[in-house]
C-alpha cells in the first residue's frame, strides 16, 4: 500500500488550514450575530440556516484535522515498518537462516521458515494498520459500533497469525519454539513460541481500570486457569525432553563403526524422532490457549475496554521490539 505524504494533500497544509480556520471562524461569528439579532443575512439566509452552515463548516474543519492526524499516523507506521524490515534483514545477514550444505531435508525446512518470515512480516504490517485505525477511533471517541468492527477485525487477524504459526510448526517446530522469527528481546520473554496468556492478563489489569467486581473476578479466574494450562504444557515439554534424552542415551556401547552400533544408533534416532513429533502438538495447544484467552477477554470486557486492551498489547510488543533495536545498536565495549 502506498502511503500518502502529508505534503501532497492541500487539505493538510498548515497554512491552508490556518486560512480556512480564520475564514470559517469569521463566518461562524457572522452566523452567531445573525442568529442573536434574529435578522437575515445579506444572502437572504435566516438565522437557523446560517447556524447550520456554520456548523457544517466547523465539522468540515475538524474532518480535515482528523485526516491530517491520520496521514501522520500512517507515515509513522511506514517508518516503523521500514525499521522492522531492516532488523529482519540484519538478522538474516548475521546467519540466522543458514542451511547446512548437502542436507536436503534441512534446506526444505529452511524454505518453509523463510516463507513464514515473509508471511509474518506482511501480517505485522497489516496488524499495525489495524492498530492505527483502532487508536484513531478511540482518540476520536467513535461509537461502539465502529470500535466493535475494528476490534473484530484485529481478533480475526490474530487467528490468521496462529494459523501461520501452525503451518510453520509443521515445517520446523524447533524454529517456532526458539522464536528465531522474533527480535532478540522478544525471544527472551518467549514461552512455547509466543506470549504467556497469564502474564498478558496481568499486564492488562492495570490498563483497564476501572473494572467492575464481576469483571475482576472473571479476569482473575481466567488468569488462574491459564496458569494451570501453562504449567501442564511446560511439564509436558520437559517430560518430552527427558524422554528423548533417555532414548538417545539408552544404546549399548559397541565398537565404533561396527554394523551393530550403526543399526542401534539408527533405531535410537528414529525413536527419538517419533517422540519429537509431538512437539508440534504442544505448540498448537499453546497457541490455542493464547487465542482462547483473547476471545474470553473480549467477552469479559466492554467494547471500549477491549479496544484499550488490544492497544495496550500492541504497545507492549512494540516496546519490546524498540528495546531490541536499541540493544542491537548499543555501543560495543
Amino acid at each position: 500500500m502506498a502511503y500518502a505524504s502529508p505534503g501532497t494533500d492541500t487539505s493538510t497544509d498548515p497554512d491552508a488550514d490556518d486560512k480556512n480556520q480564520m475564514f470559517e471562524l469569521g463566518h461562524l461569528a457572522a452566523a452567531n450575530d445573525a442568529f442573536d439579532s434574529g435578522s437575515k443575512s445579506k444572502d437572504g439566509l435566516g438565522p437557523k440556516a446560517l447556524r447550520r452552515l456554520a456548523q457544517n463548516r466547523e465539522a468540515a474543519r475538524k474532518s480535515r484535522l482528523k485526516k491530517k492526524a491520520y496521514v501522520e499516523q500512517l507515515e509513522a507506521s511506514r517508518l516503523k515498518l521500514a525499521q522492522l524490515e531492516k532488523e529482519l534483514q540484519r538478522a538474516r545477514q548475521q546467519g540466522i537462516f543458514i542451511s547446512t550444505p548437502g542436507n536436503q531435508s534441512h534446506s526444505t525446512c529452511g524454505n518453509g521458515t523463510l516463507a513464514f518470515e515473509t508471511e509474518h512480516a506482511r501480517w505485522l504490517e497489516e496488524h499495525n494498520k489495524l492498530i492505527n485505525e483502532l487508536r484513531a477511533a478511540v482518540n476520536a471517541h467513535s461509537g461502539d459500533g465502529d470500535l466493535r468492527r475494528i476490534v473484530d477485525s484485529i481478533m480475526a487477524h490474530y487467528c490468521e497469525s496462529f494459523r501461520l504459526k501452525g503451518a510453520a510448526a509443521r515445517a520446523d517446530a524447533f524454529h517456532v519454539l526458539s522464536g528465531m522469527w522474533k527480535t532478540p528481546v522478544e525471544r527472551c520473554f518467549l514461552w512455547l513460541g509466543g506470549f504467556r496468556s497469564s502474564e498478558l492478563l496481568k499486564l492488562l489489569a492495570s490498563h483497564l481500570e476501572p473494572l467492575t467486581e464481576q469483571q475482576l473476578a472473571s479476569i482473575c479466574s481466567l488468569q488462574q486457569s491459564s496458569q494451570q494450562v501453562e504449567k501442564v504444557l511446560s511439564h509436558g515439554v520437559e517430560a518430552l525432553q527427558q524422554s528423548v534424552t533417555e532414548t538417545l542415551a539408552s544404546g549399548s556401547l559397541n565398537s565404533a563403526g561396527s554394523s551393530s552400533n550403526i543399526a542401534d544408533c539408527t533405531a535410537l534416532v528414529e525413536a527419538a524422532m517419533t517422540k519429537l513429533g509431538t512437539l508440534e502438538n504442544f505448540l498448537q495447544e499453546a497457541d490455542n490457549l493464547r487465542l482462547q484467552t483473547l476471545q474470553q477477554m473480549q467477552c469479559i470486557l466492554t467494547t471500549r475496554q477491549s479496544a484499550r486492551a488490544l492497544l495496550a498489547i500492541s504497545d507492549y510488543f512494540s516496546r519490546l521490539r524498540a528495546l531490541s533495536s536499541l540493544w542491537i545498536a548499543r555501543p560495543q565495549a
